[in-house]
């Protein structure tokens, strides 16, 4: 593919945001509304790019009656500022249902709601991001041995372009992670592609359908399957006894307070590891309260009436998984007596979590300047952004990727309006200059440059 380098290559962003999620969406809203409030040379200039098409968050997963486990005021700005014109109220006075929604008596939005109020929000500042362009590299300019700015290559339907500036953003999101020796199929799917992948059935009698994990994630699929497909037989498998309770208590939830990744990022080691075990439960592998009432009471209504359809298979993991191109064979291992099970399914659904994407996987050169600790891990400080060798003067700047040094929210949307007020109030403390009007070159002019 050959290089097609923007007409202008002078121009140096400010900042360069690579991913557009919901993070560096609220990271464009709050560059958006600090420029209208700022005079001349106090304006940033970014730019966004997105490998989709299209603003999407966990498209797969939008089940028409799964809702937010997070309130509607942790929105992209409210935390942040409340009198945004980017919130959730606002956007539901633009649809019309704001009454409505404030008579619902309820915090937790329908989750396609809040996926369509993200979209209407993306829409807002949508001048800022390339959609269909993915970052593919990112090279240091260096000079008189000293990085000041990077060069971002992006590769598009058009080829490729080079981008420069002098701050990073990466916004990546998480990537699925399936068991170990287990590969995605056209029958195995992670529950990421769920919605996605089961209107290929429509038509069809499905049987079985083997649903892996024991988060709110696994519980949903098997309550979406089990209520679309109700000929069919739906198989749980988790290594738990049973669903625990996420713990949603309001003194747990301070957890996922602002102040407490001040808390956090100063802690010993010993301390954020034993914070992360006592309160991994308001997160990590559990399940509504009321979703779980509501499959053990149609578990039980079942073995009431004769028609089971709901199977939980606890105590177990998933061994092994063989497809064929009409049917799928699950292995299924008895954790007390190592006893195998074998369950022959049309789809096997591995609700099985996520994992962070390597934070630095696409700096290429630029990686080997950035610090990590005695274990590997990359250091951050505390406004988010990567320590680095003192030649790297370019700020780099993680949303995601930050759980050992800035605690549990550092994926979750609950600190997302503040997290992103930290980073442009570090961007601006930091000594940026930009002015609207007023196109910034490098000095000697020279290699590819931006538009």
């Amino acid at each position: 593919m050959s290089q097609v380098l923007p007409a202008d290559s002078t121009l140096v962003h400010d900042l360069i945001g690579i991913g557009f999620g919901p993070s560096n969406v609220a990271m464009a809203i709050a560059i958006r509304e600090h420029n209208a409030q700022a005079g001349g040379q106090e304006e940033l200039d970014a730019r966004f790019f997105e490998q989709q098409p299209r603003f999407g968050w966990h498209r797969g997963m939008l089940i028409d009656d799964a809702t937010m486990q997070v309130s509607f005021l942790k929105d992209l700005v409210t935390l942040r500022n409340p009198a945004s014109r980017y919130s959730f109220l606002c956007y539901l006075q633009s649809r019309g249902r704001l009454i409505d929604f404030i008579n619902h008596k309820n915090l937790f939005p329908l989750r396609v709601e809040f996926h369509d109020y993200f979209e209407w929000a993306a829409a807002k500042v949508d001048d800022m991001v390339s959609y269909g362009h993915e970052v593919v590299g990112v090279a240091p300019v260096v000079r008189d041995g000293v990085v000041d700015h990077l060069e971002v290559t992006v590769r598009s339907g058009e080829g490729l372009e080079v981008h420069r500036a002098r701050n990073l953003v990466v916004g990546t999101g998480l990537r699925p992670l399936v068991p170990e020796g287990v590969e995605r199929g056209d029958r195995v799917w992670h529950n990421s592609e769920l919605l996605s992948r089961v209107d290929t059935l429509e038509g069809t009698s499905p049987s079985r359908f083997v649903v892996v994990g024991a988060g709110q994630s696994a519980a949903e699929n098997v309550a979406y399957l089990h209520r679309r497909f109700p000929s069919a037989e739906i198989c749980a498998v988790f290594a738990r006894y049973g669903y625990s309770p996420a713990d949603d208590s309001a003194f747990a939830n301070r957890i996922f307070d602002p102040a407490a990744v001040d808390d956090y990022f100063t802690a010993p080691d010993g301390v954020k590891q034993r914070l992360m075990d006592y309160h991994g439960n308001t997160n990590y592998s559990v399940v509504d309260i009321d979703l779980i009432d509501d499959l053990y009471r149609q578990m039980y209504r079942e073995k009431v009436l004769g028609t089971e359809r709901l199977r939980f298979l606890n105590v177990s993991r998933l061994s092994d998984v063989k497809e064929t191109p009409d049917r799928v064979r699950a292995t299924v291992t008895s954790l007390v007596t190592g006893e195998e099970s074998h369950l022959d399914a049309d789809v096997v659904v591995l609700a099985t979590g996520y994992g962070p994407a390597d934070p630095l996987g696409l700096l290429g050169e630029v990686a080997d300047r950035c610090l990590r600790d005695d274990e590997g891990r990359v250091r951050v400080e505390r406004d988010y952004r990567v320590t680095t060798d003192p030649a790297l003067r370019c700020g780099i700047y993680l949303q995601g990727g930050t759980e050992h040094t800035h605690g549990i929210t550092s994926s979750l949307l609950s600190n997302t309006a503040v997290r992103v007020g930290e980073i442009l109030e570090s961007l601006l403390d930091r000594g940026l200059e930009s002015a609207s009007d007023e196109v910034r070159t490098v000095a000697d002019g020279t290699g590819t440059g931006a538009r």
